[in-house]
């Protein structure tokens, strides 16, 4: 990693930990998002990719961490 000029994202050896959230976010794309569309172009998926973060994961689907409400629900309780 060095030799190339990559830093490694684990914050010490043996912990996972910081890329936990990372995954269980992409995971959910992918399961939500990504394995149901063919995309057109690069331009069609970007933007539906933009769409579901920012409308869907953002907006309105909730999330078990937060007590079952949205990032923006939760926002306005704890604001």
């Amino acid at each position: 990693m060095k030799q190339h000029g990559i830093i490694c994202s684990m914050s010490r050896k043996g912990n996972c930990w910081d890329n936990a959230v990372t995954e269980s976010f992409f995971h959910s794309l992918k399961v939500e998002l990504i394995n149901k569309d063919i995309f057109e172009s690069r331009e069609k998926a970007i933007n539906n990719i933009f769409d579901y973060i920012e409308v869907f994961y953002n907006r309105q689907r909730k999330h078990s961490h937060l007590d079952y409400q949205s990032p923006s629900e939760y926002e306005k309780i704890v604001a």
